[in-house]
């Protein structure tokens, strides 16, 4: 996936939106900031989701932190092979590291989220 065709939150997660369905994941800049990564807790498949509440943690060896949903929606599906498998997340977090597919609440746009260009100025700012 191509990093530059993706939204990103201030938070790092990034969206890839298809419809009204949006993946979601982390951007490379947070994988890399975290480091050594040792658990990742996901919602359950049915979970409704505001804008900027929480979504789950993801836990390095030197910190834990939240993940927060980009968007509101109901989680759709989770990517069941993280837990199980992090590196996937070191080693492809636009591809085969996604988290979770959100069905779009109705109303709900993109129009607050960053394009690439606005992400890598944000993140040379941090």
């Amino acid at each position: 996936m191509d990093p530059s065709e993706l939204k990103y939150a201030r938070t790092h997660e990034w969206v890839r939106p298809d419809g009204d369905i949006a993946t979601v994941g982390i951007s490379d800049f947070a994988v890399k900031e975290l480091t050594d990564l040792v658990y990742i807790d996901l919602p359950a498949v049915g979970t409704k989701v505001e804008q900027g509440e929480t979504l789950g943690e993801v836990e390095s060896v030197k910190a834990v932190s939240d993940l927060y949903a980009p968007v509101a929606g109901e989680v759709i599906e989770v990517n069941e092979s993280l837990p199980d498998d992090l590196q996937l997340l070191s080693d492809d977090p636009f591809g085969q590291g996604w988290m979770v597919k959100l069905r779009l609440a109705d109303g709900q746009s993109l129009d607050h989220l960053m394009d690439y260009a606005a992400y890598q100025k944000h993140c040379a700012e941090a």
